[in-house]
């Protein structure tokens, strides 16, 4: 197997994700697109694996293009308002006939078990019922929706009593009334309104891209509700985000993280394992709208020495830091502040004062998978602002190789002989570090 160490240390590194994934309810919305796309049958066995490491999984499945081609076929044309198809009895007759074939034909792709196939040994069960209630969406803007509707309840104990039975719960964008009828829904409202009945931990949305795209055009990897409600009304001015339900899914990821939902991954059905890779590695794939911080910096305790010595040894061996004892951070700990990014220490420094006005800024070190986007300035500027809370007046610095960075964020070469009195009997003149000075405001 080509390199076979790096998926050794992938798998190892994958048991953090295995153990926090296990007995937590995750909701995955199906399009249609992702359903018709060629990649949909390695979803299943992604699906597959979830199921097989403990995840209770609630499939929501959607069939837009398929209705679209069926109602054409037919000589009906959709008709749409703000973005929700008008729904008639002739349209519904033709729905109700491509919903329910695309939920057999998913039950089919999960019961297939061929030796030598991902599939084999699973015994998936799926189970479907009438667990969404419906009512009509009425009329808005003075135009009758008529069996288009919007869901009035999700039946959350008797989805939960099949999850506790190890099923898989697919669900459709149909939903039924108290009355009888049937009603045409939004599987991107189907799919929210689920994770938040079952207080899911995820609501995971495939769309046709990778992740949510910013005003330059680059993917964004982490969104509060709040930063993604910004991106919304971007992604909302484009038509063809709303035509591929990008931002239908953006909207759904939104309110679900707004109610109390742990986390909202939005990853493309395009991308062979991208909700493996989004679920099981540190960076993921795709965009994650969610209340937690995804990067936090804060003062380090002693339980971060370990991510510390990690960060900074590979430094100290290339000769950029001077070497640290496991003894002697311990020691300092008190000192340093870390940035943690899911659970790993991927950026570190330390504030040491040196006398009642001056302390010393050392031992900044950033993960070289993360060095950009200013994690650099966010610690230096945390440890200038410690500086001031202590009422130090003024930071020392010394470097050998970040000179001109230290000089653009306001540091000004000086003399050794300008060193604090305690720095100066410390000074290491073979490693020739050069002295810079920076007073605080």
């Amino acid at each position: 197997m080509k390199n076979l160490p790096q998926y050794i240390d992938w798998f190892r590194h994958s048991s953090s994700y295995i153990n926090a994934h296990r007995k937590k309810v995750f909701v995955v919305l199906l399009p249609g697109e992702a359903i018709a796309h060629e990649n949909f049958n390695n979803i299943v066995h992604d699906i597959t694996l979830l199921q097989s490491l403990g995840v209770k999984l609630v499939l929501v499945h959607g069939a837009r293009p398929q209705i679209n081609a069926a109602l054409e076929a037919a000589g009906i044309e959709s008709t749409y308002h703000k973005g929700l198809r008008i729904t008639d009895a002739i349209s519904l007759q033709i729905i109700k006939q491509i919903v329910g074939a695309l939920s057999i034909d998913i039950e089919a792709l999960f019961s297939m078990g061929l030796a030598n196939s991902p599939m084999h040994g699973a015994d998936i069960k799926l189970a479907r019922g009438n667990f969404i209630t419906a009512r009509p969406l009425g009329v808005l803007d003075g135009i009758d929706h008529a069996l288009t509707g919007v869901v009035r309840k999700i039946n959350a104990k008797a989805i939960m009593q099949h999850l506790n039975h190890n099923n898989i719960v697919l669900v459709s964008n149909l939903g039924l009334s108290t009355t009888g009828e049937v009603f045409n829904l939004s599987p991107e409202e189907v799919a929210t309104e689920t994770a938040i009945a079952l207080n899911a931990e995820k609501l995971i949305l495939f769309i046709p891209q990778t992740g949510i795209m910013d005003s330059a055009g680059e993917m964004v990897s982490a969104l509060s509700p709040a930063s993604a409600q910004d991106v919304l009304a971007t992604v909302e001015s484009q038509p063809e985000n709303k035509a591929s339900g990008v931002a239908q899914a953006l909207a759904a990821a939104v309110k679900a993280c707004r109610h109390h939902v742990h986390r909202s991954h939005l990853i493309s059905f395009e991308h062979n394992g991208a909700l493996i890779e989004e679920l099981f590695t540190r960076d993921g794939c795709g965009t994650l709208v969610s209340k937690d911080t995804f990067e936090q910096l804060r003062r380090a305790s002693i339980d971060d020495v370990g991510g510390i010595l990690e960060l900074i040894t590979p430094l100290e061996e290339a000769g950029v830091l001077v070497h640290r004892s496991r003894e002697l951070l311990e020691a300092e700990i008190d000192f340093f502040f870390v940035i943690e990014r899911e659970s790993m220490i991927i950026a570190c420094a330390a504030l040491y004062p040196l006398d009642a006005t001056c302390g010393e800024i050392a031992c900044i070190a950033i993960h070289r998978d993360y060095q950009a986007n200013g994690r650099g300035e966010h610690l230096l500027s945390a440890l200038e602002d410690q500086a001031r809370r202590i009422g130090l007046s003024h930071v020392i610095v010394l470097t050998t190789q970040t000179t001109h960075w230290f000089m653009e964020k306001g540091f000004q070469p000086i003399a050794v002989s300008e060193l604090p009195e305690k720095k100066q009997k410390m000074y290491n003149y073979q490693r020739n570090s050069k002295a810079l000075k920076k007073a605080l405001r």
